[in-house]
């Protein structure tokens, strides 16, 4: 991928970014649902028995407002930068759209006003904090392991930020969940952000905390049965289950004000704020449990939390982590897959045979 230029004129200024810009709102609920379950000061759903990587509270709520709007900056130049399969185009057609893993229910909420005459249904296993919406949006709580019992063929299912969430069979029950309540031509869409830091200059050093974040992230995840490469193995899973006419488009998202070009330098101003409210939710219940070489104190947590935060506001780090989006279609009845008309020879120009793409870090 291309690098992203440098802005020459930022260390020039006093002050690029404020990292204690944004606060969050508490909110007082009764349920026991919404009270869900405490574990090392961070909330998480209570809904379902399975513990769950990213704790559902305040702090992770306005995480996931900060992912959203990185999200539209980096796609603005689109007249929708919602999502890229196309659908919607026929304004009078009602659609049926589902957002699996809806987090505060921002991204379906969005939808059902750009799109009036479609249903879209956001499911969480954690009640959103959302006091409004439109009618033409239904936010439900349920478990997405559980057998599906919508009567609707849904034209849309959106997944985003799902990263540690199940393990690989559970992947697999999910995607093949979305292949059977899809109406024939829709499609599935899914937006997973990687966690290896990088930078295209060198400016990172590899001792840093940043640079051993990915790392940390990856064995721990692997340790705890929630593989934290799900945006590397997500096109193929989509395959597997039965999709066709597969696209996926990489993107970098900036930490920090550092690219010289205006947009990456919004994206990077957003994620900085991204990064530093989600950094302890994103580890937490990980390295308390499945932490390398052995489960790390809370106390542990807040210390290494603190120097990722330092570092994220070093603007001569000029440092961004890469986040993939896929989207592929349901094949209509009796459509031949393009994947399965395969030529003669599938002999290299070196003379090997070529059996796909080698895994790389992301």
């Amino acid at each position: 991928m291309e690098a992203i230029a440098v802005d020459p004129d930022l260390y020039a200024r006093d002050s690029a970014y404020s990292p204690d810009d944004w606060q969050s709102e508490t909110t007082s609920i009764g349920s026991s649902i919404y009270r869900g379950l405490i574990d090392n000061g961070r909330r998480y759903q209570s809904l379902s028995d399975k513990e769950y990587l990213i704790p559902s509270d305040e702090q992770q709520f306005e995480t996931y407002e900060a992912g959203h709007l990185v999200d539209l900056i980096l796609d603005s130049d689109r007249e929708n930068p919602l999502f890229r399969s196309p659908i919607g185009a026929d304004r009078e057609k009602v659609l049926q759209i589902l957002d699996i893993g809806t987090g505060k229910g921002t991204w379906a909420i969005d939808v059902a006003d750009m799109f009036p005459n479609a249903t879209v249904r956001g499911v969480d296993l954690f009640p959103p904090p959302v006091t409004w919406m439109p009618p033409n949006c239904v936010i439900e709580v349920d478990d997405i392991l559980e057998e599906w019992t919508w009567r609707e063929k849904f034209d849309l299912i959106h997944m985003r930020n799902m990263l540690g969430s199940f393990d690989q069979r559970e992947w697999d029950r999910v995607y093949q969940q979305c292949f059977d309540k899809m109406a024939p031509g829709g499609w599935i869409e899914q937006v997973e952000a990687g966690p290896f830091v990088s930078s295209d200059d060198g400016s990172l050093p590899a001792d840093s905390n940043l640079a051993h974040w990915g790392p940390l992230m990856e064995v721990c995840g692997a340790r705890a049965g929630r593989p934290c490469d799900i945006v590397m193995t997500m096109g193929d899973s989509i395959k597997k289950a039965g999709f066709v006419d597969v696209h996926e488009k990489v993107y970098k998202w900036p930490l920090g004000p550092w690219p010289r070009d205006q947009k990456f330098k919004e994206a990077g101003m957003v994620n900085i704020q991204h990064w530093m409210s989600g950094i302890e939710g994103w580890c937490m219940w990980l390295l308390t449990k499945y932490g390398e070489p052995e489960p790390w104190t809370k106390d542990q947590v807040h210390v290494f939390c603190a120097k990722m935060r330092t570092e994220l506001k070093n603007p001569h780090y000029h440092t961004y982590h890469k986040t993939r989006r896929v989207w592929a279609r349901k094949p209509f009845p009796g459509e031949v897959p393009l994947e399965a008309i395969k030529p003669r020879s599938t002999k290299s120009a070196g003379g090997g045979s070529s059996s796909g793409s080698a895994k790389v870090k992301f």
